[in-house]
């Protein structure tokens, strides 16, 4: 009878770290956008929506631009 108690208890126990680990996960966010990563991996790399290529692409806007600014001088 004592392997069954030990089982139920040890069964009772992980199911509360689940639980936790569950309520953990909700609360910090993690399952806030799901289709977000689906349609990710269609996105081009290059493309200027993503806000990294996007500062990429500004400074080499305002690179050529000071260029021809003193190309022109």
């Amino acid at each position: 009878m004592s392997a069954l108690s030990l089982t139920l208890l040890i069964g009772a126990l992980v199911m509360l770290i689940v639980i936790v680990a569950f309520v953990f996960t909700v609360k910090s966010g993690q399952y806030d956008d799901l289709e977000g990563p689906a349609h990710r991996i269609l996105m081009d790399d290059d493309d200027p929506l993503i806000p990294a290529n996007a500062e990429k692409l500004r400074k080499q806007k305002e690179k050529q631009n000071t260029s021809k600014t003193s190309s022109d001088n």
